[in-house]
């Protein structure tokens, strides 16, 4: 199963480790959509940034 993830807020002021969960997602600009791969790795760092990115389950 694939998710698509959104970043909606910026990074500004932001944690490093919460900077470092959304490089690995592969977002860095604000708006930046991803569709990735459900699985261990990629649902930790979301965990990290929840507040930070919108998801959406994809097929």
């Amino acid at each position: 199963m694939k998710i698509k993830v959104k970043l909606i807020k910026g990074l500004a002021g932001k944690d490093q480790k919460q900077k470092q969960a959304l490089r690995s997602l592969g977002l860095k600009k604000i708006y930046e959509e991803r569709i990735l791969e459900k699985n261990p790795a990629v649902l930790g760092n979301l965990d990290k940034v929840r507040h930070l990115v919108k998801v959406e389950e994809v097929e």
